[in-house]
């Protein structure tokens, strides 16, 4: 298989997370102003700030994400300041799971998410998937896992 890229509306949903991080923060500055002695600007230069960072982070992320599925393993990259790349072996897949948040659900989107054995990053989660295509990723793991299972028995 190919290298396949997340949905583009994955940056709809970033992109509204990141206008609610600078929201919150923008409130929280305004209170700032009431409580000290900060000019009245201050709000409005840290919700913009913030706005444009995260909105900014979350275009670069879309970049960054693709994830494989191969003979042997999920192979996901991702990451924008620090570039991640993740093998999950298919012998360690546990369960395969497709979620929809109230987000997502909102912009026609669905995750799957991989729940792998062992303790540290015990779960992996692809983003930006149409439903569709969380339900066949999830079937298409769940059917290589089983079988990659089966070869690897003692």
């Amino acid at each position: 298989m190919t290298k396949r890229t997340l949905h583009p509306r994955i940056r709809v949903v970033w992109a509204f997370r990141a206008v609610l991080l600078a929201t919150i923060l923008a409130s929280i500055a305004f209170g700032a102003t009431v409580v000290f002695d900060v000019p009245e600007w201050f709000p409005l230069a840290v919700g913009g700030v913030v706005l444009f960072l995260t909105v900014t982070h979350a275009l670069l992320r879309y970049r960054r994400w693709s994830y494989e599925i191969r003979e042997d393993a999920l192979y996901l990259e991702r990451g924008v300041f620090t570039q991640v790349r993740t093998v999950v072996p298919l012998v360690r897949i546990q369960h395969v799971d497709s979620r929809r948040g109230p987000t997502e659900r909102l912009v026609g989107l669905a995750s799957c998410v991989v729940y792998t054995a062992g303790s540290r990053g015990a779960d992996v989660r692809i983003p930006g998937l149409t439903p569709g295509d969380a339900d066949d990723l999830r079937e298409r793991l769940k059917t290589l896992a089983i079988r990659a299972e089966g070869e690897d028995a003692v």
